[in-house]
């Protein structure tokens, strides 16, 4: 596959992620930022190659090759994310842009020595799963922030939002994958909390809330 291919791929199984319907055109060129007409281009090949299901105007899934093609580049994409936080030292706001560039990497020896390299995670840094040499994937248990109420205490396993923004926006109030968090209290008003974080209290609002997975 070219990496163009790829990456189609990796949107629509992100897409799918969070959404049980088949795919749109539309939400597929909104995600990568380009025309609906070369997404439709993109998908008649992907059709062609048996990684798609592509009916005109009835939206896209994913054939079973098609999603353990994309889980691949998934599994890539989040070891080399690992690889570069614990062994390299960047921060976790720093590495998707890089993994965006080596997830192409081809060799299948090259990954699985990797992962045992790494002592086989089954976390990248956001807490997001990584799927192993056969595609499968350890689900945790999880919810959003937002959905906690007063006096509740949960552990923080992972982000909604990976942008480096956000993730900086964290480092600054030192919220990290593993801290404990307590609703001191939700506004009613406008849903913002009022959290403990170790010895820490601080204000968040409901946007920051609604991006932090607890469990």
């Amino acid at each position: 596959m070219t990496f163009s291919e790829e990456n189609y791929l990796k949107t629509i199984y992100h897409l799918t992620s969070v959404s049980d319907a088949d795919i749109s055109t539309n939400a597929i060129a909104e995600k990568m930022e380009t025309k609906a007409s070369s997404v439709t281009d993109m998908l008649k090949k992907l059709s062609e190659k048996d990684l798609v299901n592509y009916v005109k105007y009835q939206g896209v899934s994913l054939t079973d090759k098609g999603k353990l093609a994309a889980k691949m580049i998934v599994r890539k994409h989040r070891l080399w994310e690992c690889f570069l936080v614990e062994k390299l030292d960047f921060s976790w706001d720093e590495v998707h842009d890089i993994a965006e560039q080596l997830e192409h990497i081809k060799s299948e020896k090259l990954i699985n020595k990797l992962d045992d390299f790494l002592g086989n995670p089954t976390e990248d840094p956001h807490g997001d799963p990584i799927p192993d040499a056969n595609g499968r994937i350890i689900k945790v248990e999880k919810q959003l922030l937002s959905e906690f109420e007063k006096n509740q205490i949960g552990i923080c396993v992972g982000v909604k939002d990976t942008s480096s923004d956000f993730l900086k926006y964290l480092d600054k109030q030192e919220i990290a994958l593993g801290s404990q968090i307590e609703i001191i209290e939700k506004e009613s008003f406008d849903s913002s909390f009022r959290i403990r974080v170790g010895t820490k209290e601080i204000t968040i609002s409901n946007k920051i809330a609604s991006n932090l997975y607890i469990k």
